[in-house]
């Protein structure tokens, strides 16, 4: 039995909340945090691939009224995106590092908020379990495909403004 979109894309956000819960205990070492940033990193990449690639043009298209969302979520997308770049190339004893990181969990956690009390309730009603089934479908594939690492922005670009066009 397949899952659908929505439950997907939840469930991706409850892993990511559970790190950026250990990444803010202080007790936790710069060694920790550095391992703990790495795998934000990966997840938020691969999680804003699937959006980008599957959920946000599938939506676009077939619910026009939902354009603004999409093109506001492409645009907390690339904030994330950007920050996850910064903070790979940074070291996590880095007098920047939980600052850097810090930021990146608030606008992802806002950007996680906005879409699961506004964004996703408009998508099921709008598309229904049958589509959402689908698309669950097409983001299990996208994952498999989907970067690890953050992408540099003039890749990131391209991908938008493909999608986008």
């Amino acid at each position: 039995m397949s899952q659908d979109a929505i439950v997907m894309l939840k469930a991706d956000h409850k892993e990511v909340r559970g790190l950026f819960r250990e990444f803010q205990k202080a007790s936790t070492t710069p060694a920790r945090k550095g391992r703990l940033v790495e795998k934000i990193i990966e997840l938020l990449t691969v999680h804003t691939y699937i959006e980008n690639e599957v959920m946000y043009p599938r939506v676009r298209a077939l619910l026009p009224d939902l354009e603004d969302d999409v093109l506001e979520s492409y645009e907390e997308h690339h904030v994330a995106d950007v920050l996850c770049m910064e903070l790979a190339a940074m070291d996590a004893t880095d007098e920047r590092f939980d600052a850097k990181t810090t930021v990146l969990i608030e606008n992802v956690q806002h950007h996680m908020e906005e879409e699961e009390q506004d964004w996703f309730p408009k998508v099921r009603d709008g598309l229904g379990r049958k589509a959402l089934q689908e698309m669950g479908e097409q983001l299990l594939a996208a994952k498999k495909r989907a970067p690890r690492k953050p992408m540099q922005p003039s890749a990131l670009k391209k991908t938008i403004d493909a999608v986008i066009a």
